[in-house]
């Protein structure tokens, strides 16, 4: 970044300090010492011309001015336009132009899609970029939840972005689609290439996975088992295993019943031995179903 310079001309110290002449009438250097001290903008504004001529001249000028603008109508803007564009000439003779554009904290499947919303022209004037309007086109890609845009001088734009986060494939509707944590579809997302995100499927289900989700993260035995979180009527899950069982947990207190999944697996190796269903759904009770070479 470039150096910050603070403050003006120093006094030098040794200069010793110049007196001016004791006031006319006074009684001599005391009286001097004891005066009250005129404050510079009080002494400035007790010098201004405020007769009533003055106040006149000053009305009638704006007056002009405000005819003047007046009268040229739709002109006022093209001379805005024109003073614009002589400014941006100059910012780009003086050597402040666009020459880079950096892009944070994107992810290379978004890179394409935030390059295209940045939509800014090589040598462009530095002072003629609209920040907030870059910042506007940025945060409608899919990918982005928020972004931020900063102008770094002379030559370089850098733009932050913040991604959703990938929570599950939501399949829907027969295709499968990518959310975030708050049940968002990601679009642009390509579900293809997360195969190791959980698949969710249902109606409802991508506005009640983010509950369900880390609690089956806390059970590594359990998660490496599941194909598939089915919500059932918009109220409860069933977990499809990869080997066709199915564990069916209640509308409430999942993860109570789930401790008891866990007490059951330590104690009969149940995840291993397979079983055709698990029924869960009644408070303090587990229903377990074997599986037919079992039976």
């Amino acid at each position: 970044m470039p150096a910050v310079v603070r403050g003006g001309r120093r006094q030098s110290s040794n200069q010793p300090l110049k007196r001016g002449p004791s006031p006319k009438g006074g009684r001599g250097r005391g009286a001097a010492r004891n005066a009250p001290a005129t404050p510079a903008k009080m002494a400035a504004f007790g010098r201004l011309d405020l007769t009533p001529r003055a106040v006149m001249i000053s009305i009638a000028a704006g007056v002009v001015v405000l005819v003047a603008v007046l009268a040229t109508g739709a002109r006022a803007e093209r001379i805005g336009a024109s003073l614009s564009t002589g400014m941006d000439g100059l910012a780009v003779g003086m050597g402040l132009k666009l020459e880079r554009v950096f892009i944070e904290g994107e992810s290379a499947e978004a890179t394409a899609a935030i390059e295209r919303a940045v939509n800014l022209s090589g040598d462009q004037a530095m002072t003629s970029i609209d920040l907030n309007a870059v910042r506007e086109r940025v945060e409608t890609v899919g990918w982005v939840k928020s972004a931020k845009v900063l102008r770094l001088l002379p030559n370089t734009l850098i733009v932050h972005v913040v991604e959703h986060d990938r929570l599950a494939i939501w399949q829907t509707g027969g295709r499968n689609v990518v959310i975030d944590g708050h049940g968002q579809v990601i679009a642009g997302a390509d579900a293809g290439r997360y195969p190791n995100l959980p698949l969710i499927v249902g109606r409802g289900a991508e506005q009640a996975a983010s509950e369900v989700l880390p609690l089956i993260a806390q059970r590594p035995r359990l998660q490496s088992r599941v194909e598939a979180l089915v919500r059932v009527d918009e109220r409860r899950w069933d977990l499809r295993l990869k080997d066709g069982s199915l564990i069916q947990l209640p509308a409430t207190d999942q993860d109570a019943a789930l401790i008891q999944l866990d007490a059951l697996d330590q104690r009969e190796r149940l995840l291993e031995l397979g079983f055709a269903r698990i029924d869960l759904r009644t408070p303090s009770e587990v229903a377990v179903r074997p599986s037919d070479d079992d039976a």
